[in-house]
């Protein structure tokens, strides 16, 4: 009998090493979970500083002396938590932007609840942002603030601007949505077939759970096989796992988005795409694009699969600023506020570009007393605040 050809002793010596090095990692992920995580997002810290009905207003501690004479207001999407924006420590946007000087705060939208239903695009950027918007304006005596807004917050933002020209200094849009004629990324197709009034009228509103599991299923292999298949092959990898647990939290921390600004949303911007061309409504005042004569910074992502390149890239031909610049990063919709890359380029040259257009705009007034100011911004937001009840009072009646 000869000598067998396939090297038996070596295979099984290999497959031994093979469950040791198993056995020895599944002991390690056993250590790492059952031991304590540190998973906690939106770390830097912050102050409530107005606040009308279930929508604050934040303003993060400066980490350093103030650099920039115009502060910023950040406004994200009504859909998710604009904790994406602060993740985790050492790659956070607000850490970033502070760390660069900027006098930043962000609106929380909160949860919405049935009483919200009724809530327009109006309520939220002629509401809501407006009262924000002010709030800071007095606070800090200027005409003009810096704005920037996330995804659907972008798109408030640009019919911000285009309505309040006055009091915008300079404009920020990243993976914002402007124009909706576009057959790219599948949630484009699926909101152009949806029944937004049968969904609104027997929902009321849109359900977070399940607008979150239609975002899954915009691409299933890899947001629902590939990426848990990538986390049992580094799950004995403690730093991994915190920064897994961390998106996970976020992903899963979804909202109810107000049904009559869902309904509006799908039928004004994805099936009649008006606000591209200028032929948008909102509060009765039409949203002339040509009216956002401030300099705007536009982000998008290459590979964004939510808001393709296609939907954001016309904007900045659309405005009628002399001063826009679009800038496309190679990353994805999510990717462009967490990627290592990313965060090298993206908070940093927004800081850059505000730097540069920093000469403030001072109101002319009498100075009042903290004590005056502070009654009277309570009082705008009561008023707001009451107006906006008595009309989804007189709606739900």
């Amino acid at each position: 009998m000869g000598k067998p050809k396939i090297p038996v002793d070596l295979i099984l010596s290999k497959l031994v090493e093979e469950a040791d090095k198993a056995r020895a990692r599944a002991h390690k992920a056993s250590d790492v979970l059952l031991g304590p995580l540190d998973s906690k997002i939106a770390a830097t810290p912050y102050e409530v500083v107005c606040q009308e009905d279930r929508v604050k207003l934040k303003h993060y501690i400066p980490v350093t002396d103030i650099k920039l004479k115009t502060p910023l207001l950040v406004v994200y999407a009504l859909i998710n938590r604009e904790t994406m924006l602060d993740l985790q420590p050492g790659r956070s946007v607000v850490e970033t932007l502070l760390a660069h000087g900027i006098d930043l705060y962000m609106i929380d939208w909160g949860y919405p609840s049935r009483k919200d239903k009724f809530l327009t695009i109006d309520d939220h950027v002629n509401g809501y942002m407006d009262t924000m918007v002010d709030f800071i304006r007095q606070k800090h005596n200027l005409e003009k603030i810096n704005l920037m807004g996330i995804c659907m917050g972008g798109t408030f933002c640009v019919i911000y601007s285009s309505l309040n020209p006055a009091k915008i200094k300079n404009l920020i849009t990243t993976v914002t949505p402007t124009n909706f004629d576009t057959d790219k990324g599948l949630l484009h197709l699926w909101m152009k077939a949806v029944d937004p009034d049968r969904l609104t009228d027997t929902y009321g509103n849109i359900s977070g759970d399940a607008m979150n599991f239609g975002f899954l299923l915009l691409n299933p292999a890899r947001l629902m096989i590939d990426k848990y298949v990538g986390f049992f092959e580094k799950i004995d990898n403690k730093q991994f796992v915190e920064n897994f647990v961390r998106m996970e939290k976020w992903i899963f921390d979804s909202p109810d988005l107000p049904g009559e600004t869902f309904r509006q949303f799908i039928k004004d911007f994805y099936q009649k795409n008006l606000l591209i061309q200028s032929k948008l409504e909102v509060g009765g005042k039409r949203v002339d694009l040509k009216n956002i004569t401030m300099p705007l910074l536009n982000f998008y992502g290459k590979y964004d699969h939510l808001v393709p390149p296609e939907a954001c890239e016309l904007l900045t031909g659309r405005v009628g600023s002399k001063d826009s610049t679009d800038v496309c990063l190679e990353t994805g919709h999510i990717g462009i506020y967490v990627s290592s890359k990313c965060q090298r380029e993206f908070a940093p040259r927004i800081a850059a570009w505000l730097a540069e257009r920093d000469e403030p705009d001072r109101k002319p007034r009498k100075k009042k007393s903290a004590t005056t100011k502070k009654a009277a911004t309570i009082a705008a937001v009561k008023s707001k605040s009451s107006r906006r009840s008595q009309k989804h009072a007189q709606r739900s009646g």
